[in-house]
């Protein structure tokens, strides 16, 4: 449908998971592509799959936390495509060290907000203004079913999560008059391959034992397990103009267990 026809996407994480499967879909339909990732083999291996599938492509390595690094990888992507239309902040995680505000390691809580805080905060900073500068389009940010609810005993990756909706109708509301929309996902059990090793699928549990049965919780919530493709494509609906009537939202992709 060519629904990012003539457009330059800026995608964090790019190398894996959702924002490798924005990375195709986005190419797809039409947008130049800017694989920002920390690690090269994969960010380089994204970038050639963006190649090979007919579509533009360029990898910058980029570590999110690192404000010069989240600044040169905006720089560069304007040098390479002379704009930039779309920022899709989809870098961060959780771990397994992760866990009760009482009990967490305060490195754990370093590196989690870090990752999943200050990283699109500093995207942001330096990729907001460049998307101004090109008359407007889109940033979305990467939040989690857990922000919406609540996750025990993953306090520090769920208080960052919710600061992403906080960022986001923030960013929403200060942006609108220059055209620029701030959208976020919320997104349930996403079937990366960083979450299939350490959880399991629903059917076989993982090295990790969850708090509860995944299985279980299927049964009840029969969309909460989803692919990176499913993520992709309402990250891809947000950065269309489809969307143009959407800002400061806080989207649930988590199959209901943030709503009953």
């Amino acid at each position: 449908m060519n629904r990012l026809e003539g457009k330059v996407a800026l995608i964090t994480g790019a190398g894996s998971g959702i924002a490798k499967a924005a990375s195709r879909l986005f190419a797809e339909e039409g947008a130049r592509i800017v694989v920002a990732e920390i690690d090269r083999s994969r960010g380089l291996a994204t970038e050639r799959m963006v190649k090979e599938a007919g579509g533009e492509a360029l990898f910058v390595e980029t570590d999110v936390t690192n404000e010069e690094s989240a600044k040169r990888a905006v720089a560069a992507t304007v040098e390479r495509f002379g704009k930039l239309d779309v920022l899709y902040n989809c870098a961060g995680g959780s771990t397994a060290e992760d866990a009760l505000v009482t009990e967490v390691d305060m490195a754990e809580w370093q590196r989690t907000m870090s990752l999943n805080l200050l990283g699109p905060i500093l995207m942001c900073r330096h990729g907001i203004p460049r998307i101004v500068e090109a008359g407007g389009g889109a940033v979305v940010n990467m939040s989690s079913g857990a922000a919406l609810r609540g996750a025990s005993p993953a306090h520090i990756y769920t208080t960052a999560k919710g600061g992403i909706l906080s960022l986001t109708r923030a960013l929403a509301g200060t942006f609108a008059k220059n055209n620029v929309r701030v959208n976020a996902i919320c997104a349930g059990r996403i079937l990366t391959e960083r979450i299939t090793s350490r959880y399991g699928t629903p059917e076989r549990q993982g090295p990790v034992v969850d708090m509860q049965d995944a299985a279980g919780r299927v049964k009840e919530y029969p969309f909460w397990v989803g692919s990176p493709e499913d993520i992709a494509r309402i990250a891809l609906f947000l950065a269309s103009d489809e969307s143009r009537m959407i800002t400061g939202a806080g989207i649930p992709a988590d199959g209901g267990r943030s709503a009953y």
